[in-house]
């Protein structure tokens, strides 16, 4: 029972080799597409047909980029997608599709480096599952087979298929593992060079990048700095290991394990410079161990292909890392060439050959040396071009706000030069009417004082709005009415004859945030001034409950009375309350009800959906 598969791990296997074994077909059909193609544009280039062509190679390596993100997104990965060049009509449209990068990139990954990254990641998948059913049932074939044969390991030996069953029954049991970990890896791959990467992308609350972090995490995050390293770093393997291995008499999987472990570093150093100079520093180590001895003419202690993989990793450090990780790599591999060099002993080595190891060192010192300049010269061109497209930005984001500051001050002035003014009017209209008009008896001069009270309260409302257009500050730093305020607003409406009922239901004013205060005050500001325009003299409820996480408001109102007028509206007060809740989370229902009257509901979630 112990050995029965967990339904969990049957069910990550399914879905790791739904993600690994497609791949090498789609592959193998992308290469043989878009390889002809390119071969074909490269050469018709020059009579400028193959500029025609290249825009139908790109498009294709697109759509099977497209397949892969599609591929990742079924397995679970949310892949950034990527920004591609608008392209513009005619024929000059479609030529535009050769100067984006991205979908250069997508070419390259589709046709170079898909195919290897496949073929390992299939082909280990397939030779470990059939390794483990040749293992397991190996009692049952391995019979058919003539004795001393040798096609099954110790068949000749006693309990031989017992070991063969014990080998199939380890590679059966860690088969999901390493499908998984062959599943990661083409996710990795892909998602790094096939992602659309979000340069100077940073969480909320996060303190802002120093200067230059930003455009130091763009070109880290950039895709074709990933891809031309993993080439490079390709490169060397390919050609270091047979070298290694064939020039100091190698054992060959000791010589592809450092040449690997060197490359490697210069990847991991892209983003972890730790890593990188610690593997970097090891894998010299290791070369210069394994390749000492051999009383060769070939380079020591530093082969050429080592030589130009510690370049590699000092450039990367270098360029994408404080100066010190370029110059304690650097100074490193000055240590470790000193310490081959007293180490080494004259009388053993053959004529000649001791000036041959000064030299390497030499050459080791001086060219990774330029190396560490060059790559500290195109850090600091990186970062002055970082700083200048910062200013740039900042420079546009203030003739932004400049503009929209000025726009807001105009509108301000001329709501200040009619609005404004008309409202002051009224004021002072309504406050001096018992004064100069005479026989008002004492319930017109009421009248004159609630309505020269609601001008004040709306005049100064007006001002606190344009003092908001026309500065830069936010809606937090002006006071603005919340809930405090609507029976004072209840009051005020009062005034006009209609019978308004307020029932608050005791809530707690620090638990609601501002906005919501406001939308909620602006809400019944709203349905008031609809009740007393379309059915004056009908009594009006409104009722403001919290009810867990949100915040209800009720404003209904009964029939009209008859022989009254409406007045008409602009018909924009609904819907301007719907945008404001509807900003919130909340949502608004509003319409007639069985008596005649109209009923305006708003439900506002409580939490404060605005960033702090």
């Amino acid at each position: 029972m112990l050995l029965v598969p967990d339904r969990r791990v049957l069910g990550r296997l399914g879905h790791d080799l739904a993600l690994v074994l497609p791949g090498l077909p789609l592959t193998l059909v992308a290469v043989a597409m878009l390889t002809p193609l390119m071969a074909v544009s490269s050469v018709l280039a020059i009579v400028w047909v193959g500029v025609l062509l290249f825009p139908v190679t790109l498009t294709l390596a697109s759509v099977c980029a497209s397949l892969d993100r599609w591929r990742l997104a079924l397995w679970g990965v949310d892949v950034t997608p990527p920004r591609y060049r608008p392209r513009g009509r005619g024929v000059a449209g479609v030529l535009r599709l050769i100067t984006d990068s991205r979908r250069w990139l997508d070419l390259a990954f589709e046709a170079l480096i898909a195919l290897p990254v496949r073929v390992l990641t299939v082909g280990t998948t397939v030779l470990w599952a059939v390794g483990a059913v040749a293992g397991l049932t190996s009692w049952a074939w391995g019979r058919l087979l003539p004795p001393g044969s040798g096609d099954v390991p110790g068949q000749d030996l006693p309990g031989g298929w017992a070991v063969a069953l014990v080998v199939g029954l380890l590679l059966a049991l860690t088969f999901p593992a390493i499908v998984h970990a062959l599943a990661l890896l083409d996710v990795a791959v892909t998602a790094a060079l096939l992602g659309g990467a979000v340069p100077g992308a940073r969480r909320s609350g996060e303190a802002p990048a120093t200067v230059g972090s930003d455009a130091d995490e763009r070109l880290r995050e950039n895709a074709w700095t990933r891809m031309t390293i993993a080439f490079i770093g390709f490169v060397l393997v390919v050609v270091g290991w047979p070298v290694t291995a064939t020039l100091y008499h190698v054992h060959p999987a000791l010589a592809m394990v450092v040449t690997v472990a060197h490359s490697v570093a210069a990847l991991l150093a892209v983003r972890w410079n730790w890593a990188g100079l610690s593997l970097g520093v090891l894998a010299a180590l290791a070369t210069i161990l394994i390749t000492a001895g051999e009383q060769t003419l070939a380079p020591w202690p530093w082969p050429v292909t080592a030589l130009l993989a510690h370049c590699l990793v000092l450039a990367v450090l270098a360029v994408f890392h404080r100066w010190f990780w370029a110059v304690s790599a650097w100074s490193a591999g000055a240590a470790l060439t000193l310490g081959a060099l007293l180490e080494t002993d004259p009388a053993s080595m053959p004529s000649g050959t001791l000036r041959g190891v000064m030299t390497n060192g030499v050459v080791l010192v001086a060219i990774s040396g330029g190396v560490v300049l060059l790559g500290l010269t195109v850090r600091q061109w990186v970062l002055i071009s970082g700083r200048v497209e910062q200013a740039q930005t900042v420079s546009a984001e203030e003739v932004r706000r400049r503009f929209e500051l000025e726009e807001r001050s105009r509108i301000a002035r001329e709501l200040h030069d009619v609005v404004a003014h008309s409202m002051s009017v009224i004021t002072v209209q309504a406050g001096t009417a018992k004064f100069r008009l005479t026989g008002l008896d004492a319930q017109a001069e009421q009248e004159f004082e609630d309505i020269a009270a609601s001008s004040r309260q709306a005049l100064g409302e007006m001002r606190s709005l344009l003092a908001t257009l026309r500065t830069d500050d936010s809606l937090d730093e002006v006071p603005m009415p919340g809930l405090a305020d609507i029976e004072q607003l209840a009051e005020a409406s009062r005034a006009s004859g209609a019978a308004i009922d307020v029932d608050l239901d005791d809530i707690d004013e620090t638990e609601v945030p501002p906005t919501v205060g406001l939308t909620a005050y602006r809400v019944v500001q709203e349905a008031l001034s609809n009740a007393l325009r379309h059915a004056r003299g009908a009594a009006i409820q409104v009722r403001v409950v919290a009810t867990g996480a949100s915040l209800d408001v009720e404003v209904s109102n009964r029939a009209a009375d008859a022989g009254h007028e409406p007045i008409p509206g602009s018909g924009l007060g609904l819907a301007g309350t719907r945008e404001r809740v509807t900003a919130l989370g909340g949502t608004v229902e509003a319409g007639p009800t069985a008596d005649g009257g109209f009923t305006v509901v708003a439900r506002i979630p409580i939490a404060d959906p605005l960033p702090r």
